[in-house]
């Protein structure tokens, strides 16, 4: 169990700006946010962060900002976004981070949907899509607050809005305006990615996220003020909660990471103690040590080989609850020592008590690899409407491939559809409408129906198998998962991303991405040169990979077709979100007719 620094008062009433105060009073020479500069880093202490915010609270209050204003801010993981998300939640305002690679479209739609007159944006890339809406008739938008100040044109820039805060900054309408608050009121409201339909507006409190936040606690042990490598998208309720409401509940330290792209050289330099990310980046980090391990002499591969079965047979005894024998503790501690941790070193990884995936099925071969290790990816398993995690896998009592047990103050149960159905504390109110009120979710027992469908094991485990949306129905009425057989196929070092098609046919057939790092390293070793997509042994290669991944399917989930297609999908491309994952009616869209020739005898 994580200690978590003193609560200011009952748990159900604290607000976030109340652990804010208790930050600066108890913890003021701590670090609490970090952020490039230059070749180093620009610290923030606890006691700076909270005059920062009073300020910058003064500033967009002048602004015109009051309480209960939804205020949207389009901008990457800076300090400037950070800030402002702790200023506005202190003056009652609602701050509601866009994603960055939402079209126009989306963009207007959330404009509207929340009645929001003001924006904060980064620069340049982001004003096209919000200036024409300042003229619009129909949005409400009216200021447009810029970071870049080279880039800001007429706009207010964000530099000017902290200069006036600084001047017009008064201790005593500070104070009482936070104190105004109430822990339900609303902290935030997150538009969920949208995989169909328009997103929805996902109105959470205090009291959800600080509830929720106590919870995951009780159920990790990480050490005192323990650092975050932040780098997902705020808009994301993962980083939220991982990135600025748990750092402020426990006091800890924030490395902001601008660009996703530098998250692995920057675990390298910070060693953190945990590490958290979505299935798409623990495979992406899987493809890129395997691919550097491919090129180890192979007296070395043979040892590492070695030592990660032993640390694989570690992990199984933990995983059955069972004590390690002497002899396998002693050869996993000299297998950590002399192999696995010079290693995980190298990758920033060798401190790490605490590994965690969430947002969709772990593939299990990627959290094997990392149990070669001795690193136990901690899958868990939440929703935006459940203030992120309801269940998840603890050191003392995990499953590799379920998402664990549920946290405290929250029940599970699975419909007789199989449904996975959540109640707690922890679940949110409802959906925003545009009038500003909300939409209840939950049945008249409070019961909230999550759209994922799963099974409770004997032993209390949650096992989440895929969507109910989009669960595949072939044309014989067999049901199918296209995450699962979606998973196998992956397994292979060649398949980076795959999409199962069958909805209403006979058999199913798969559109294939080749790995964009595994694949040249897997040709480079065999002499492959040239174009992948027109090797011939590459292309027999994948037949293997799709016969081998059939021999452990079932008939119904068997793939009959397939074809490799060249692009890796994105979300910039606009076939994944930007929580990477996969937009399937916009791939079966933009390949329809090689889907269509699939089907073609």
């Amino acid at each position: 169990m994580t200690t978590i620094p003193r609560l200011p008062g009952d748990l159900a009433d604290i607000t976030l700006p109340a652990l804010l105060l208790r930050n600066a009073e108890d913890h003021g020479d701590l670090p609490a946010l970090s952020w490039r500069s230059g070749e180093g880093w620009a610290t923030l202490t606890w006691r700076e962060v909270r005059r920062k915010v009073a300020v910058l609270a003064a500033g967009y209050q002048a602004l015109g900002v009051g309480r209960g204003e939804h205020v949207l801010m389009m901008m990457g993981n800076r300090p400037e976004h950070w800030l402002s998300d702790l200023a506005l939640t202190h003056l009652g305002a609602v701050p509601v981070t866009v994603y960055g690679t939402a079209a126009p479209e989306q963009v207007a739609h959330i404009v509207r949907h929340s009645r929001a007159r003001f924006a904060i944006v980064e620069g340049a890339r982001e004003l096209p899509r919000w200036g024409p809406l300042l003229a619009d008739a129909t949005a409400p938008l009216e200021r447009i607050v810029v970071v870049e100040a080279a880039e800001a044109g007429t706009h207010r820039t964000y530099g000017s809005l902290h200069a006036t805060g600084g001047r017009l900054f008064n201790p005593d309408a500070f104070e009482k305006a936070w104190r105004e608050g109430r822990s339900t009121d609303a902290l935030t409201v997150v538009y969920t990615s949208g995989t169909t339909g328009e997103p929805k507006g996902v109105r959470l409190t205090h009291r959800n996220v600080v509830l929720n936040g106590v919870a995951l606690d009780a159920a990790v042990e990480f050490p005192e003020h323990v650092g975050h490598i932040c780098y997902l998208p705020f808009a994301h309720i993962a980083e939220r909660m991982l990135g600025i409401y748990l750092p402020v509940l426990r006091a800890a330290h924030v490395h902001l990471c601008a660009d996703p792209a530098h998250v692995a050289a920057t675990a390298r330099e910070l060693h953190p103690f945990q590490f958290f990310g979505v299935p798409r980046v623990w495979e992406k980090l899987t493809a890129s040590v395997k691919s550097a391990l491919a090129g180890l002499p192979e007296e070395q591969r043979r040892a590492l080989e070695a030592a990660n079965e032993t640390a694989r047979a570690h992990v199984d005894c933990r995983e059955r609850g069972e004590e390690p024998s002497a002899a396998l503790a002693a050869a996993y501690q000299e297998a950590k020592e002399r192999v696995l941790d010079p290693l995980l070193a190298l990758a920033g990884f060798d401190r790490l008590v605490w590994t965690a995936s969430a947002a969709a099925p772990m593939p299990l071969d990627v959290a094997r690899f990392w149990a070669g290790f001795g690193l136990v990816i901690m899958d868990a398993w939440g929703l935006t409407e459940t203030t992120g995690v309801v269940t998840s896998n603890g050191p003392d009592a995990f499953r590799l491939g379920s998402v664990g047990k549920p946290l405290d103050g929250l029940e599970v149960r699975v419909a007789d559809d199989g449904e996975i159905l959540v109640r707690g504390a922890t679940v949110f109110d409802g959906y925003l409408r545009p009038d500003g009120g909300v939409d209840s979710a939950c049945d008249a027992e409070g019961w909230f129906a999550t759209g994922d469908i799963g099974r409770i094991d004997e032993d209390g485990f949650l096992w989440v198998t895929d969507r109910k949306k989009e669960m595949i129905v072939t044309s014989t009425g067999k049901n199918v998962s296209p995450a699962l057989v979606e998973n196998t196929l992956k397994e292979h070092p060649l398949i980076g991303q795959a999409l199962v098609h069958g909805d209403g046919r006979s058999y199913l057939v798969a559109l294939l991405v080749l790995d964009p790092e595994l694949a040249p390293a897997w040709a480079a070793a065999r002499g492959i040169t040239g174009d992948l997509m027109e090797s011939a042994a590459v292309r027999e290669e994948v037949a293997r990979a799709v016969a081998a991944a059939n021999a452990r399917l079932n008939r119904t989930e068997q793939i009959k077709r397939y074809r490799v297609v060249r692009e890796e999908w994105g979300p910039e491309t606009g076939e994944l979100t930007p929580s990477l994952k996969l937009r399937r009616r916009v791939i079966r869209a933009k390949y329809e007719q090689v889907i269509d020739a699939l089907y073609t005898p």
